[in-house]
């Protein structure tokens, strides 16, 4: 009895996570392409000064957002590691300018490190310019846990995942939804306990 109890449920978690994985999977091609007061871009790597190819990525969409009068204003989020010369939102707002977006348009934090508080510290500085609508951008299999955590702070937010991305094939693609998978399944496990 004992036996079957814990075969139906490892076949329940099992069950979950194929669902949750496939939810992550199919809301890659969700694009909001909805007028917003300004884009979010998650952070990510940099490489010195210059942004990882990731990161290249979610600023050039963010770019072309703000270019085709989707977004009024453009928010860079990501702090600075120990080992970086400059934090994120300083190397995406610098290729921003040099491309060509006015600086009066460009805002960033600098203090986060992770996903959650890229959106925490964004909304921080969209209080203070009176923004209240924001359209998300990151990567494809990062918009699910990204939008979930948007809803749960009261945001306002669209998903516009960048239609070019570093994780173009199975081999970059599966590793990056198992770890999506982990990072999501225990934020919904932790939400209950957050304030």
């Amino acid at each position: 009895m004992l036996k079957k109890a814990f075969l139906i449920f490892i076949f329940t978690i099992f069950i979950s996570l194929c669902c949750h994985g496939f939810s992550i999977w199919a809301f890659t091609e969700t694009n909001e392409l909805i007028q917003t007061d300004a884009a979010i871009v998650l952070g990510a790597a940099v490489w010195e000064d210059e942004p990882s190819p990731v990161f290249r990525e979610r600023i050039r969409h963010s770019i072309w957002l703000y270019e085709n009068g989707y977004v009024d204003k453009i928010i860079f989020t990501g702090g600075r590691s120990e080992t970086d010369l400059y934090a994120e939102s300083e190397v995406a707002r610098n290729y921003a300018l040099a491309v060509g977006v006015p600086e009066y348009d460009v805002l960033i934090e600098t203090k986060s490190t992770i996903t959650e508080e890229n959106l925490k510290e964004a909304l921080s500085v969209s209080d203070l310019e009176g923004l209240e609508t924001f359209t998300l951008v990151s990567d494809p299999l990062h918009m699910k846990r990204a939008m979930v955590m948007a809803q749960h702070l009261g945001m306002e937010a669209y998903s516009s995942p960048t239609p070019t991305t570093a994780y173009t094939t199975l081999a970059t693609k599966v590793p990056f939804l198992l770890r999506e998978l982990m990072y999501y399944m225990g934020y919904l496990v932790l939400v209950p306990f957050r304030a």
